[in-house]
């Protein structure tokens, strides 16, 4: 059959729907013709017309196309066709013409719960989530589809609150979540609220409507439950899951590495097949997390040689560690490769490197690197505040900030960090009631800065405001900000009310740090049971310990007198918790064999450590020697201490008194002439509490 062209229509083929002899030459029907295949065969025309609208749907460049089949759709008098409707909506939503779409749909008097579910993902799409809200409420019938779009749209755009809500109402409401609707919300409740019990209400529905095969929802649980702490429960997950892509092997190694298990990580490393980018940059950043930074280096040696190339991200990433470390020729090596791979015309680049040579120490470096960097992007203004905080440089900074063209919560919390850091404890304080009055709200990194001067001041009245505007203004309590406010407390006196502020957090606590901030600070107030109890407390949780939580530990045991106990705390530190004791720790360990007299086993001990001792841990059985009237080992400590530091005055004074409390006075006069002749001066005493 032969059709006449009708004028200044051109032909349209789709080679997808080239078994439809109608469709083939469907713009190029004459209005008679048109009529008459209306009249025998309106359903074939239908049937074509949606099919080439769908095919139209799968490409913007297909869109002059879709704007022809528009025209046919009115000429053939088919606009009010319910399926036809809805495939123009879906076609204009989906190739980027969203108001050609929500014309058609606000026109329209005929529409059923497929046109709102169209309607209502076009909305999501492009980001009218009020109006697509407003649409779901009024849909006579919402199905899983309609629930799971407004899901969606919630998760996407950061309403997790909302999403989880919806979720709750869909259940509420008989609807049937599908494998979307999971992949949707379970992400919603691993960035609002990753709990435990919310992985496993989810996993227990996912297993009851048997979803537990799917992939994509598979995935999404391994991810809250990582996010929620349980790597053991992921790690069932994993292991049963019967296929895996990159994105699942990526995720479960996502999780040991910001559990800091990154041993355990590396196994995993070893056997996904296919890394790619995110798997290298995963691995590299959890050496970097904890310093080891030689491995992350090797590591990206390792994925050079595959032939895979970094991205910015990366890069980042290592440069950080080397400001972290101050390793400046390393950092500078990845600066060349950033110059070389174009990444350092980002404004994110820009701001690292600065950081970068401010954290090594080299302040003119830095400053190159900010007046090559974008004056606008105020990270840049940041870093080099930071930078020259760092080095001391506190006049410049403040100069920095006075001028700066806009400033967000991180420069007011890099000024108050570096005040805090150079000793301007008060200028700290003062900045951080500007900052209130200038309507900056303070994070958790403001409120630690702050709360460390006060720490450092010793002031209650401050400390208390400071905690009162926390829970006034809802400012979210992390652990380390929980550890700050229990130092802080115990720091300015207050040891009961840093134990009702630990006792209030002791169970959500999700690292050592609030565990610590306790544990130091009953023992410097000299509560050591106190302070072994909430260690015997640690010890039965899934918390470990690290070495700042056995420098309290072995306080507590010193000034409690328990040796015995000590000992067997300072051994468990290697066996039970693979601890490397440092010299704070052999300190203390020399402090409490020496308070008890057992100055010979002090001796040793020092002799022992892998380290050199140093002026603390001479003067401390120094100390000791004076006080148990022991000359020979007062004498040795006193020369091991003199090779430390030559010109340490309070030695000499110690070494003095102790010839005069054994009667030798004219040891201890040749000792006094020996200080005023090498002019050695001795240090007032000072109180940190006023």
């Amino acid at each position: 059959m032969k059709h006449t062209v009708a004028p200044k229509i051109r032909l349209l083929y789709f080679p997808s729907l080239v078994n439809h002899h109608n469709f083939k030459c469907i713009c190029t029907i004459s209005p008679p013709s048109l009529q008459n295949l209306l009249n025998n065969n309106s359903n074939s025309l239908e049937f074509s017309l949606v099919s080439a609208l769908k095919s139209v749907s799968s490409s913007r460049s297909l869109t002059p196309h879709g704007h022809q089949l528009h025209c046919l759709v009115i000429k053939s008098g088919l606009g009010s066709n319910l399926f036809i409707q809805n495939s123009l909506i879906s076609m204009y939503s989906k190739t980027g013409m969203f108001s050609c779409a929500r014309s058609i749909f606000d026109s329209s008097h005929n529409l059923d719960y497929v046109s709102c579910n169209i309607m209502l993902a076009g909305l999501v799409k492009y980001g009218h989530l009020e109006d697509a809200y407003k649409l779901f409420v009024k849909m006579p019938l919402r199905n899983c589809v309609s629930f799971t779009t407004m899901i969606m749209g919630f998760s996407q755009n950061e309403c997790y609150e909302d999403a989880i809500e919806l979720f709750r109402e869909m259940r509420l409401s008989g609807v049937v979540p599908g494998e979307v609707t999971f992949a949707s919300v379970i992400p919603a409740y691993a960035r609002f609220d990753a709990n435990r019990t919310s992985a496993k209400l989810l996993h227990g529905l996912v297993l009851k409507l048997g979803l537990h095969m799917s992939r994509l929802v598979s995935t999404n649980l391994l991810l809250l439950y990582c996010l929620s702490s349980s790597l053991k429960d992921a790690r069932i997950i994993f292991d049963r899951m019967v296929e895996r892509n990159v994105v699942t092997w990526n995720v479960m190694l996502n999780g040991y590495v910001k559990a800091g298990l990154v041993d355990l990580a590396r196994e995993l490393f070893e056997r996904i097949p296919g890394k790619d980018v995110v798997s290298w940059g995963t691995m590299i950043d959890g050496y970097v997390q904890i310093g080891r930074l030689r491995e992350a280096l090797a590591l990206y040696g390792e994925m050079r040689h595959t032939g895979s190339c970094p991205n910015e991200v990366m890069i980042v990433d290592i440069i950080s560690a080397c400001s972290q470390t101050t390793k400046l020729i390393e950092g500078q090596q990845f600066h060349v490769l950033a110059v070389k791979m174009g990444f350092n015309c980002y404004d994110f680049m820009q701001a690292t490197l600065v950081h970068f040579y401010g954290a090594c120490g080299k302040v003119e470096l830095a400053y190159s690197q900010f007046k090559e960097g974008n004056k606008d992007h105020v990270a840049c203004w940041n870093a080099l505040i930071a930078g020259l905080m760092k080095n001391g440089r506190v006049d410049d900074a403040t100069h920095l900030f006075s001028i700066m063209p806009e400033r967000d919560v991180f420069s007011w919390s890099s000024m108050i960090s570096g005040y805090s850091q150079n000793g301007q404890f008060n200028l700290a304080i003062e900045l951080f009631h500007q900052m209130i009055v200038k309507r900056f709200k303070p994070n958790e990194i403001t409120m630690i800065s702050v709360f460390s001067a006060i720490s450092s001041l010793g002031s209650l009245k401050e400390g208390r405001f400071a905690h009162e505007y926390i829970y006034s203004n809802k400012i979210p309590i992390t652990d380390n900000l929980s550890a700050a406010i229990i130092d802080m407390y115990a720091k300015c006196g207050n040891i009961d009310f840093a134990l009702e502020v630990f006792h209030q957090i002791r169970d959500e606590a999700k690292n050592v740090s609030s565990w610590n901030a306790i544990i130091c600070g009953l023992a410097m107030h000299g509560r050591a049971e106190a302070s072994l109890r909430v260690f015997s407390d640690l010890q039965t949780r899934n918390i470990n310990p690290n070495s700042i939580t056995f420098i309290g530990v072995l306080s507590a045991c010193c000034h409690a007198g328990l040796v015995e106990a000590g000992e067997r705390h300072f051994q468990s530190m290697k066996i039970l918790y693979d601890l490397e004791p440092n010299i704070k720790h052999y300190g203390c360990m020399v402090d409490m064999l020496s308070r008890t007299g057992r100055l010979k086993e002090a001796e040793e001990l020092i002799k022992s450590m892998p380290m050199e001792a140093d002026v603390v841990i001479w003067g401390t059985l120094l100390a000791a020697c004076k006080m148990h009237e022991n000359t020979d080992i007062g004498e040795r400590a006193a020369e091991n201490l003199a090779k430390v530091e030559p010109t340490h005055g309070p030695s000499r004074v110690l070494l003095s008194n102790l010839y005069a409390d054994v009667g030798r006075w004219d040891d201890a006069f040749q000792v006094r002439k020996a200080m005023r002749s090498g002019k050695l001066s001795r240090s007032p005493g000072y109180s940190g509490v006023v």
